[in-house]
């Protein structure tokens, strides 16, 4: 157990949890990881090590088969899990979203129909909001769902950026609906869209075309998600009533920063115990590179940020827990963790010398991945303008 990163107040079934899942990162996820990544492999054994672990139904209730633990200790196990390899992560990830919104906003059929299924990992979540040519504008989508003279559906459109879009099965997918209402943002409904996993024509009317190549997050797929008039019941509309799609989709997204926050952290934190180690083996000038004092303010400089962001993480989890809006809290932390994981393992990266560029040394790795913290659930600049604009409104002159 190291000083760094460490949660007061959790309860025995929480530190457990953690405890199982960092023996399972250390034994199973980091020794293979390196391989992996380099390959563009998915990571099949280790997503089943997740679901006998119970991961995939780590938040979903009892009731529904799962263990009904809280947001914070989500959290925790991704920061754990993105330590190892930030892709495995990504898989549980959108999973968890579409699993958080039908917990929050489904209905009781919903429930009963998705989540048994989705706490053994059976049915796998993604979730949809972004298009080619939509950025963070999500006022701008464009896939549009009209009704049918049989009160069905027809979906066409094109969505962007599905992590996890071959492998899933249900997609919680955000379109316009002509709801006659004055606001854009009442004419938005999020359905529940299934399909069989692979690529190809995996649903009547839906296509995931292939992988996207990326620099980094390599491993878990990113793909995207076209849509030719497909076909859907009225009854896969999330929580039942159309025009909802919008409010739904951005509590979901406040859980999403929390987790993106997380995943920083775990990424800040391993790219530390790397750089620490590696300050200890190298030496230059006749001694260890980490008694030389500008190493050694580097290292503490990295200390400082993991734990920053880290205790960031963990107040935004807890404040979700509460059900409170915490749109202010979920932005600083992401902005905070996605900005010093940057820091940090470039940081890590630089007292690694000319071997940290060699992709024999994990630190090559973490410097690609990293930069995927930066824009994942919305930019850095996105969330300052979040951030902003909800403190004027807290702070207005009287």
């Amino acid at each position: 157990m190291t000083r760094l990163c460490q949660t007061e107040g959790l309860s025995e079934d929480q530190s457990e949890i953690l405890k199982a899942v960092r023996v399972f990162v250390d034994e199973q996820i980091i020794p293979v990881a390196q391989e992996l990544e380099h390959s563009d492999t998915y990571p099949q054994e280790i997503i089943d090590g997740l679901k006998e672990l119970g991961v995939f139904g780590l938040t979903i209730p009892e009731e529904f088969g799962g263990l009904g633990e809280s947001l914070l200790t989500y959290a925790l196990v991704v920061e754990e899990i993105a330590r190892g390899w930030m892709s495995v992560s990504g898989v549980i990830n959108t999973h968890f979203i579409v699993a958080y919104l039908l917990m929050q906003h489904g209905t009781e059929e919903q429930k009963q129909k998705y989540l048994p299924r989705m706490a053994t990992g059976e049915v796998r979540g993604a979730f949809s909001m972004s298009e080619p040519g939509l950025g963070s504008d999500v006022s701008a989508v464009s896939t549009k769902a009209t009704k049918q003279d049989d009160g069905s559906y027809s979906i066409t459109g094109q969505k962007m950026w599905l992590t996890n879009g071959a492998t899933s099965t249900l997609v919680a997918l955000l379109v316009k609906t002509d709801e006659g209402a004055e606001s854009v943002y009442k004419n938005m409904t999020t359905f529940l869209v299934e399909k069989e996993p692979g690529f190809g024509e995996t649903a009547q009317g839906v296509t995931v075309p292939g992988k996207i190549d990326k620099m980094g997050y390599k491993g878990v797929e990113t793909t995207e998600l076209i849509l030719e008039g497909h076909r859907i019941a009225a009854d896969q509309i999330l929580g039942g009533e159309p025009g909802k799609g919008f409010f739904q989709m951005m509590d979901g997204v406040e859980v999403g920063r929390v987790n993106v926050a997380a995943r920083a952290c775990g990424l800040a934190w391993r790219g530390f115990e790397l750089g620490v180690a590696y300050a200890q083996q190298r030496k230059t000038f006749g001694k260890i590179i980490a008694e030389h004092q500008a190493v050694l303010f580097r290292i503490a400089e990295m200390a400082t940020k993991v734990e920053v962001a880290h205790n960031m993480m963990v107040r935004a989890a807890r404040l979700k827990d509460t059900g409170q809006r915490m749109d202010v809290e979920a932005g600083m932390a992401k902005m905070v963790a996605s900005e010093y994981a940057n820091e940090v393992v470039e940081d890590s990266f630089r007292i690694h010398g000319g071997y940290g560029y060699s992709k024999e040394y994990e630190i090559e790795r973490l410097m690609r991945e990293v930069k995927f913290m930066l824009i994942g659930e919305g930019t850095s600049d996105i969330q300052k303008m979040i951030i902003g604009r909800s403190l004027l409104k807290e702070y207005k002159l009287k």
